[in-house]
C-alpha cells in the first residue's frame, strides 16, 4: 500500500473510532510497525491528527456517539469455550422451518455455527450474524433496519415504525450486560429500546449467559426475570443463583464448561 494510501486509510479509521492503536493501523494497512509510526507522526506534524502514546487520535470528537459498553472485537475474547457450548445448546431447542430471532452478542453469535445444517427462518439486528448466516448456511435471514454501530457490529433503529414489527418468531435468543434479581440489565437506552421490541414479537425468550453474567450489575433493567422462559448458562453458576431463577419460574439449562455436545447437557426445570 502506498505511502498516501495508508495515510487515507489511518485518518478514516481515527475519524471512525476518534482513538486507534497501532496494532490496528498495521492489521488495516498491512505495513510494519515502524512505518505506521512514521505515518502518525508525518500525520502528526501536518495536523491532522495527534500522536499518542501507543497509536493515534482525532484531533475532534466524532458527532456520532457509540454505544455503551465493550466492543464486540473485545468480548468475542472472553469465555468463548463457555459461549460455545451454550450456543449449541440453544440451537437443539429448534425445529427446522422455525421462525427465530437471534440478538447481537457474542455469545448468541456461536449460535452460527450449529445452524449451519439448519433450515430455519432468522431475523437479526447482528450484522456479522447476518453475514456468516448468508454465506455459510441455508437459513434465511432478515435483517433490521436501522444504523450500524461499528464497535457492537449491531444494527439500531430509533424508530418504532421499522421492520421488527412484521416479524413474528417462535423463540429469541438474547444476552445481557448482567442478570440479577431484578432482571435483565443493559448498559445503553437505545440497546433497551430495540431489545424491548424485539422482545414483544416472540413467544418465548431464551437468554444465553455464560455464569460470569450473574455477578454484572447494570442501571438499566430491560426486563424482569418473569418474562424470560430458559435460561441457558455454563456449570459456573452458584446454587444461590439457580435457586434465584427457579423461583422466578425460569427454566434454567447447564452446560459443562466447554462442552458443546447435547449428551453433555442438564436441564434443571423450573
Amino acid at each position: 500500500m502506498h505511502e498516501k494510501d495508508r495515510h487515507r486509510v489511518i485518518l478514516s479509521a481515527v475519524q471512525d473510532r476518534s482513538l486507534v492503536t497501532v496494532v490496528d493501523l498495521c492489521a488495516l494497512t498491512g505495513a510494519s510497525e515502524a512505518t505506521v509510526r512514521r505515518d502518525i507522526n508525518t500525520l502528526d506534524e501536518q495536523k491532522r491528527l495527534r500522536r499518542v502514546r501507543g497509536g493515534a487520535e482525532a484531533l475532534k470528537t466524532a458527532p456520532f456517539v457509540g454505544l455503551a459498553g465493550r466492543p464486540f472485537s473485545v468480548n468475542e475474547t472472553m469465555n468463548s469455550a463457555e459461549k460455545q457450548a451454550i450456543a449449541a445448546a440453544a440451537v437443539d431447542l429448534c425445529d427446522d422451518g422455525e421462525p427465530i430471532i437471534i440478538n447481537g452478542g457474542t455469545t448468541t453469535f456461536q449460535m452460527v455455527h450449529p445452524l449451519a445444517s439448519r433450515r430455519m427462518q432468522v431475523f437479526t439486528n447482528s450484522f456479522p450474524i447476518a453475514e456468516h448466516l448468508l454465506k455459510n448456511t441455508r437459513n434465511t435471514v432478515m435483517l433490521s433496519g436501522g444504523i450500524i454501530y461499528r464497535e457492537q457490529n449491531i444494527i439500531l433503529s430509533p424508530f418504532d415504525n421499522d421492520v421488527t414489527r412484521n416479524f413474528y418468531a417462535k423463540r429469541m435468543f438474547m444476552g445481557a450486560q448482567g442478570i440479577g434479581p431484578l432482571g435483565l440489565m443493559e448498559q445503553d437506552p437505545l440497546l433497551v429500546q430495540a431489545e424491548e421490541k424485539l422482545i414483544g414479537q416472540a413467544e418465548e425468550l431464551i437468554v444465553l449467559v455464560d455464569s460470569s453474567k450473574f455477578a454484572n450489575r447494570s442501571s438499566l433493567i430491560l426486563c424482569p426475570l418473569e418474562r424470560i422462559d430458559t435460561i441457558i448458562t455454563d456449570d459456573g453458576i452458584d446454587d444461590r443463583t439457580a435457586v434465584m431463577l427457579e423461583r422466578a419460574d425460569v427454566t434454567l439449562i447447564v452446560v459443562p464448561k466447554g462442552a458443546a455436545q447435547k449428551d453433555g447437557m442438564a436441564q434443571l426445570p423450573a
